[in-house]
């Protein structure tokens, strides 16, 4: 699931279980920060980063054709922390492609 190259962020994957369950663990935090209620919050595609931890771009579906862009990061598996919701970009479409942000 990580790319290779420590710094370097993967080429854009399909969203996966796995990925899915990361958004849904950030989902609150993002909707307070927003101030807004998501019902619909699937996950469609991925990018990672590599770093002390990983960074994930995920590109979220939130209706029919709004998305929002998350970057979460998830720790070392030794520092047991929970993940954390870095940043966010709304507005965005289905072909919006992924970037660093």
């Amino acid at each position: 699931m990580q790319c290779n190259v420590r710094g370097g962020i993967s080429d854009t994957k399909p969203a996966t279980a796995e990925i899915q369950a990361i958004a849904d663990k950030v989902k609150s935090q993002l909707e307070e920060k927003v101030n807004k209620k998501y019902p619909t919050f699937k996950a469609t595609e991925y990018k990672s980063q590599l770093v002390a931890g990983t960074n994930y771009f995920i590109k979220v579906q939130v209706e029919d054709d709004d998305f929002v862009h998350i970057r979460v990061y998830e720790s070392l598996p030794h520092e047991n922390k929970a993940l954390a919701l870095h940043d966010y970009q709304t507005n965005k479409t289905k072909q919006d492609e992924l970037t660093y942000f």
